[in-house]
């Protein structure tokens, strides 16, 4: 499984952003050092979530409470 990084950012919380499309994973990084993996999330909402603006906002609006998830 190869994670794909996300082009680099800025962020108050988040340090880095992975995506895994075969596998549909897709991996958060915090600052604090802890790991999330999402599950079953599609291609075209880690290209939204690329794309955002503000990658918090998009975190907890459109993936948070959406996908299964568990801490890495």
């Amino acid at each position: 499984m190869a994670l794909h990084e996300f082009a680099p950012f800025t962020s108050s919380n988040i340090a880095a952003i992975r995506y895994e499309e075969d596998q549909q994973l897709l991996e958060v990084e915090f600052l604090n050092g802890s790991r999330y993996h999402y599950y079953d999330v599609p291609p075209h909402i880690a290209h939204a979530f690329d794309q955002a603006g503000s990658k918090g906002e998009f975190l907890a609006a459109s993936i948070k409470g959406h996908y299964r998830y568990s801490r890495v």
